[in-house]
């Protein structure tokens, strides 16, 4: 979110629990302008427990709204319909964080796809019932997947540099390869990797010295990362 923010682009959410609530402070922290579009009236604040953060959007230059009577009250169904509004109101795209194949998200990605906007999801765990409506849109070409921030402003400045992403590491020696095996996991401390591998801890500092030359891995802080 950082860099979207840093892009000037406004936060647009639902202003309910969990991403929605999430995403509203996420950008407030970073000094970002935010959007929330309620399900309710405006004097029937729903979730109650967002009444802070509601005033916090409006005190950051941020917009509240709701397209019903001040004192409706929210039901089931106008969740829902004010989803439409989410996603119209969206330039450069709508980002499916997690969803369902029957969530309020997999709402809110159909109506953008009928308004044609641009549709960006994070994939998930396969098996994941949390994760089944967002894997679907990106398998049936409705979403772009998203890994980076660079997916959604089309900038691969704010990607992983693929080149060290597929690194040749066929000739590596067994060490090395065990080594390279932990990284690709966690950062780990020279003890914490000597604790892990059943070798001389001679030998294993000698060889760290060696992929550090060549490039392989990385030590910052006493941490010792892939390259």
């Amino acid at each position: 979110m950082p860099e979207l923010i840093g892009n000037g682009i406004t936060i647009i959410s639902g202003f309910m629990y969990g991403v929605d609530t999430e995403a509203h402070k996420s950008c407030l922290d970073l000094g970002g302008k935010t959007i929330a579009v309620l399900g309710s009236g405006l004097n029937e604040l729903y979730p109650t427990e967002n009444d802070k953060l509601y005033t916090q959007i409006l005190k950051n230059g941020g917009l509240v709204i709701s397209e019903y009577e001040p004192d409706f009250k929210a039901t089931l169904w106008s969740f829902p319909q004010r989803n439409r509004i989410v996603s119209g109101f969206s330039t450069v795209g709508v980002l499916i964080v997690e969803a369902g194949l029957k969530s309020g998200s997999l709402i809110t990605a159909k109506l953008a796809l009928k308004q044609q906007r641009n549709m960006f999801a994070i994939p998930g765990q396969i098996g994941s019932k949390t994760a089944e409506g967002t894997n679907w849109l990106i398998q049936s070409g409705g979403a772009k997947m998203v890994t980076c921030t660079g997916d959604i402003l089309g900038n691969s400045n704010h990607c992983p540099d693929q080149q060290n992403l597929f690194k040749d590491y066929s000739d590596l020696s067994e060490l090395e390869k065990q080594i390279v095996s932990i990284l690709e996991n966690e950062e780990v401390t020279i003890d914490e990797l000597c604790m892990k591998i059943k070798s001389p801890v001679s030998e294993i500092s000698t060889t760290i010295s060696m992929m550090l030359m060549r490039d392989l891995i990385v030590q910052e802080n006493d941490k010792i990362y892939l390259s």
